[in-house]
């Protein structure tokens, strides 16, 4: 466990002055006279000594020239000077922000590896607030008001009334770290789309396999594939989004069935190919309530992608094992998906033993920002 106190730094640093008034004192120099020899008003070397006008370089370098100590030594002090007064206006200010950090999953960012795991104490809160700033890129939560909590109300999103802002946005910031570092050329819609014809072919495959193929495929056609633990107050299987001029594709395992899974990413690939740029795309697999014409599309086309439209027919009929495996067969997916989407079209229960051809996801390796 980190804590803060171990963290150092110096509790005060003195004015830049107060060594130059110990030095006029030692050499016997008045300010006057100091002023005379560097051609300054004696007023501006009187706010040197106290600590209220800056040594500037060209201010170093004639104190340098006057007294014989080198600029760099001028200008390091000063630096230091001005650090420790923005330390201490940092501190201030933090005392009036600590509250935001209550708008966050922090316990959850710990988890992830995003945060470091401290003990939520009020010791601890300085450190959190430094952390939790630089996590997403912003330097006071007024900024991450402006660019995270804000555009939100704008997130087209299947159930509105899930809105925790904060676990909300730090499942989407994780989403940006990783699509940051991913390395992918320019999106080529034709190629995208065939590589969803041959992501079909992966949902038979498990985790370990299809995982590095989707990000490697994903990634030759300019797709950003990002996947992020879920955050349980976000309620997010999968978001759709624009990054840079990049599409990226966010998944979660909220559901943790393979059915949902494929689902959601071929529901957020049509996002990418059907609707805007400007737009961002939050969803919930299995959302009730009334959904919007976006998501009814993108529903259909994952819908469609996975069972075409031809083989719709068939199933009502399929009720057993035996039929459901080889349905799934025929068309090169994973027989659990077929179960899902006999629930959701309600020719099987959600408590069906058939649930059993469905396999469940979890993480094995949980990767930090």
């Amino acid at each position: 466990m980190t804590d803060a106190r171990w963290l150092y730094s110096p509790d005060e640093v003195s004015a830049p002055g107060e060594t130059l008034i110990e030095l006029l004192g030692e050499r016997g120099i008045t300010q006057k006279d100091l002023a005379a020899r560097m051609g300054r008003p004696v007023k501006t070397i009187n706010e040197i000594v106290k600590g209220r006008a800056q040594i500037t370089p060209e201010t170093a370098v004639q104190l340098e020239r006057a007294l014989g100590l080198p600029a760099a030594f001028w200008n390091e002090r000063e630096a230091h000077y001005r650090g420790y007064l923005a330390r201490v206006e940092a501190e201030r200010r933090a005392t009036r922000w600590f509250s935001w950090l209550d708008r966050l999953p922090l316990a959850d960012l710990m988890r992830l590896g995003a945060l470091p795991k401290v003990r939520l104490t009020d010791a601890n809160r300085r450190l959190l607030l430094d952390a939790a700033l630089k996590f997403f890129g912003v330097a006071s939560p007024e900024d991450w008001e402006r660019v995270y909590a804000r555009p939100q109300a704008a997130y087209r999103r299947t159930r509105q009334q899930q809105s925790d802002r904060g676990a909300i946005a730090a499942w989407l910031r994780l989403g940006e770290i990783q699509a940051e570092r991913c390395e992918c050329g320019r999106f080529d819609e034709k190629r995208f789309r065939d590589t969803l014809r041959k992501m079909r072919a992966l949902t038979v495959r498990p985790p370990e396999h299809f995982e590095p193929e989707m990000r490697r495929l994903c990634a030759e056609a300019g797709v950003v594939l990002a996947l992020v633990p879920e955050i349980p107050r976000a309620h997010v299987s999968g978001a759709a989004r624009w990054l840079n001029a990049r599409p990226v594709i966010q998944l979660s395992l909220y559901g943790k069935t393979n059915d949902r899974f494929w689902f959601t990413f071929f529901h957020e690939a049509g996002h990418i190919l059907l609707h805007g740029r400007g737009e961002v795309f939050l969803d919930d697999i299995g959302a009730d309530g009334r959904e919007s014409k976006f998501e009814q599309e993108a529903n259909r086309f994952a819908a469609e992608f996975l069972i075409p439209l031809a083989s719709e027919p068939q199933l009502a009929t399929l009720t057993t094992e035996p039929t459901i495996r080889r349905f799934a067969q025929q068309l090169g997916i994973h027989p659990g998906i077929v179960v899902g989407r006999l629930q959701h079209e309600g020719v099987l229960s959600y408590r069906t033993p058939l649930n059993h051809l469905k396999e469940s996801f979890r993480w094995i390796v949980q990767t930090g920002a």
